[in-house]
């Protein structure tokens, strides 16, 4: 039956359907990552924000399509998580603008508030790239726009023309962004925009199965519920201590690899733990497991085929720090704070000795949220809070923190790497006001050059360095430079490739993968050629990158 007035119930169905069809297909996205290393998290990322929108329209019950937008973009403010989902999250607030207060849409409207969304989105991103997912929205909505003209158009004919010229502009954007025509794939955030879309179209049309209930798969990414349980279980409780996940590469052509048997594989599984979950297709597995022995699981996946992901985290003492925190241990509120994101234990211990009043936790894979941004600024309890992203992709998301506590009490000084955050946070002066160590701070970004040392997921080629599958390959300032057979062949090529005459200081962080030992080697190595450079080697326990290196 054609629609020509959308209400908000169908609306809160069509948004349902979109983040059920993003869940499905978050791995797809994922494997569009244009550089072939194991972070290619586009599609987590817009799927946890896209979720985080659903659910929050889930939880109440909104009859207007104005109210329902409303809910959408608050969902999606909160729980924005990487460049892409905070693009998402654009999108979505600008379209709530122009229909708040309706309580239906006209196709017309429809069309508007696609459009809106676009500006919006557009006015948050300070130097718009066309071949992204602000083009494909662009485009969609253009076409959105012409087919409301017609006197005969309706909420499906608009949404199918949205939808359609938004494919077309998808597979164009290899034309627009030369990586990724040299890489063979599409914008990973125009295709979870568009897949978001056809959930859209399909709920309008009954073309896809509506869901009973969201099952999202950022249970494997993100596994907190386990928190929920705190206040009601003492930490000697806690049976299986280590929250766990991986994701393996089955049914590799790997010599000795085992045959992969879901069933075998499940049960094998939970003889090591509880609260286990997995889900598999023809070509990954995700496991999600509490056990007492991290260790076994990943030996037991590496029977099946290559580890691409890993994260433990210990919960009993995060039990223990939420449960014994004590009340009265919040201060007087400081005069600065500073907030700073790694991953790794050594690097948490390392930003803490040099100043960094709250370590969030994250990084390439985990993206930290707005929302968590937002509570670690507030954990900082300080008068005006300083935050250090140290990771590109989650500086769109520091900077929608910012512009919700009040970009008078928080400062973003763009920090992409680990390096430049260390940097930063040595340019830091109790003593100065807020302008100065903002302007302090930010000039330091600019002393040293950052690399990272990773393994490639894929056989490709990237800016004239050819690439295959478990190399290691050499990022310098984001851009892969160096691919080798090994990780010390690639360290030492990648520091060569750094350092010069002038060059006085080294930092090595070693990470899973490397050892005090490998570190120290390195370092005698470059030495031979480099004498007169100085050497610092910290433990930072960071995954996917063995190594990070720091040239002053």
């Amino acid at each position: 039956m054609e629609t020509y007035q959308l209400n908000g119930e169908k609306w809160a169905a069509m948004i349902t359907q979109g983040a059920e069809n993003l869940t499905r297909n978050a791995d797809f996205v994922d494997s569009l990552n244009v550089f072939p290393v194991p972070d290619g998290d586009t599609g987590t990322n817009m799927n946890l924000s896209m979720t985080s929108g659903a659910k929050e329209v889930a939880s109440f019950d909104a009859s207007s399509v104005g109210e329902v937008s409303a809910y959408l973009a608050k969902g999606l403010l909160m729980g924005a998580r990487g460049n892409s989902g905070v693009i998402l999250s654009q999108l979505f607030r600008g379209f709530s603008k122009a229909v708040s207060g309706k309580a239906t849409l006209t196709p017309a409207e429809l069309a508007e508030a696609f459009r809106k969304g676009v500006e919006t989105a557009y006015q948050a991103v300070m130097k718009p790239v066309e071949g992204t997912i602000l083009t494909v929205a662009r485009e969609a909505a253009k076409a959105g726009l012409e087919a409301a003209k017609n006197e005969d158009a309706t909420i499906e004919s608009v949404m199918g023309a949205v939808l359609e010229q938004g494919k077309i502009a998808l597979e164009k954007t290899p034309e627009q962004l030369p990586v990724l025509k040299e890489v063979g794939v599409v914008d990973s955030g125009g295709q979870g925009l568009i897949i978001i879309y056809e959930g859209f179209y399909g709920e309008l049309t009954g073309e896809m199965e509506l869901p009973d209930y969201m099952k999202s798969m950022n249970e494997l990414v993100q596994a907190e519920h386990h928190r929920h349980v705190q206040d009601f279980m003492s930490t000697e409780d806690i049976t299986f201590g280590y929250c766990t996940e991986i994701m393996v590469r089955i049914n590799e052509t790997k010599p000795g690899l085992k045959p992969f048997d879901e069933e075998v594989f499940r049960d094998d599984l939970s003889k090591m733990g509880d609260s286990l979950l997995v889900v598999a297709d023809d070509e990954v597995a995700k496991v999600h497991v509490h056990t007492e022995h991290p260790g076994d699981v990943f030996n037991y996946g590496q029977q099946y085929g290559s580890l691409i992901k890993m994260k433990v985290e210990n919960m009993r003492e995060q039990h223990d720090n939420i449960v014994n925190k004590p009340e009265e241990a919040v201060g007087p509120e400081t005069e600065f704070g500073i907030v700073t994101v790694s991953a790794g234990a050594g690097l948490e211990k390392l930003f803490k000795s040099m100043g960094a009043t709250v370590v969030l936790s994250g990084g390439q894979t985990m993206n930290p949220s707005t929302e968590d941004i937002v509570s670690a600024i507030k954990e900082a309890n300080a008068k005006q809070v300083f935050v250090l992203p140290n990771n590109k992709n989650i500086l769109m998301a520091a900077e929608q923190a910012a512009a919700i506590l009040g970009e008078e009490k928080v400062q973003i000084n763009p920090t992409k790497t680990i390096p430049q955050g260390l940097t930063a946070l040595l340019a830091f002066r109790a003593d100065h006001d807020f302008a100065a160590n903002t302007a302090g701070m930010s000039s330091a970004i600019g002393d040293v050059e950052s690399a990272q040392i990773t393994t490639a997921v894929r056989d490709t080629t990237v800016e004239g360095v050819t690439i295959q599958k478990d190399d290691y390959i050499g990022m310098i300032e984001g851009k892969i430079k160096v691919a080798e057979k090994t990780l010390e062949q690639a360290a030492v090529h990648t520091l060569q490739t750094m350092l010069d005459e002038d060059s006085e200081i080294v930092t090595i962080i070693f990470g899973e993968g490397a050892s005090q030992e490998s570190a120290e080697s390195l370092a005698e190595q470059i030495e031979v050629d480099f004498p007169d450079v100085e050497f610092e080697i910290h433990e930072g326990n960071q995954p996917v990158y063995p190594y990070i290196f720091a040239v002053e």
